[in-house]
């Protein structure tokens, strides 16, 4: 993988890369993240989006905020909340995109929205 690095360094690294993989792991936290790939949102907003409620969507928004993956802002009583790591949104295209083509070829239809919506979009 990389000569660089001993056993115990890359002990670490599976740790981490672990630890992303257990937080992309959570359908509601997937769909947070597809939500703002349209761009930054206020939880209420992130909320109806996803058809959640109030208190699993804010601990959801602040699992991903701690590690990292979002940024948030406060605005009067307003939180807001963007995507800050463009990793997790590709690493979400390239597994969902080779999802929907597993379940066009299960099923010969596709049930869920498409994934191009795991595009960031410039603001």
């Amino acid at each position: 993988m990389n000569d660089d690095l001993n056993r115990e360094q890359m002990k670490e690294v599976f740790e981490e890369v672990s630890h992303y993989f257990f937080l992309l792991s959570e359908p509601t936290r997937l769909k947070i993240l597809y939500a703002l790939c349209e761009g930054e949102q206020p939880v209420g907003s992130i909320v109806k989006e996803i058809g959640a409620n109030q208190a699993n969507v804010s601990r959801q928004l602040n699992m991903l905020y701690q590690a990292k993956i979002l940024q948030r802002r406060k605005e009067g009583a307003q939180v807001y909340y963007r995507i800050e790591d463009q990793n997790a949104i590709q690493l979400c295209r390239v597994v969902c995109g080779q999802m929907v083509d597993k379940v066009i070829q299960q099923t010969g239809r596709l049930t869920q929205a498409p994934v191009e919506g795991f595009v960031v979009r410039e603001e």
